[in-house]
């Protein structure tokens, strides 16, 4: 999506250590306009598959997910990195491991959310080493329901994340794709995409 590529190399920012700031109008800060051409694009890329959940994690893929899901009409539910006194009874449960944090969460998820009859479309942010999307694909899995694909905003292409779900036969799609960038000269490349 080359709306979005001109937008990371225009306000990114790129910082030691593989870190891509884009929270001035994706993941902090969010550009509404923004989100309706990113929620359309997912729109064209999946509205063939018969979604009936937008799926992702707390926090920073919540205002994609919900723009997405909002383009869909169908109801965007969130994994919770944190259990909460309003989840009660059953929950999925999976372990994921955050690059940017550092720190490994148990995300859980109610099960009156989500049941065999879903099929599932999850939505993130980032892609990196794919431990997000993996803990979600895991959740998924346990509720029986159906993976329609995964569409994620920005993806690192230099980290694992995205080739090994697309080994898995998954059906994943990455907006921008980056290949690589320079914390000392702030230079950022992109993936061509068909």
């Amino acid at each position: 999506m080359k709306l979005l590529e001109e937008r990371i190399k225009r306000d990114g920012v790129v910082k030691e250590g593989d870190i891509l700031k884009v929270d001035s109008f994706l993941n902090h800060q969010i550009d509404p306009s923004l989100m309706e051409q990113i929620a359309e694009e997912f729109y064209r890329l999946f509205s063939g598959d018969g979604v009936t959940k937008i799926l992702t994690i707390e926090a920073s893929g919540i205002a994609i997910a919900i723009e997405t899901a909002r383009v869909f009409g169908v109801p965007m539910i969130f994994a919770k990195k944190n259990q909460t006194k309003n989840i009660a009874g059953d929950v999925y449960t999976s372990k994921v491991v955050s690059y940017t944090h550092g720190r490994t969460y148990d995300i859980i998820l109610s099960k009156s959310f989500l049941g065999p009859e879903d099929r599932v479309l999850v939505i993130d942010d980032f892609l990196a080493n794919g431990a997000a999307l993996n803990g979600l694909l895991e959740i998924i899995d346990q509720a029986g329901a159906h993976l329609c694909g995964c569409g994620v905003a920005v993806e690192k292409g230099f980290q694992p994340g995205g080739d090994e779900l697309r080994s898995r036969g998954i059906k994943l799609r990455s907006l921008a794709i980056v290949e690589s960038m320079d914390a000392a000269t702030g230079d950022i490349s992109f993936r061509a995409q068909d």
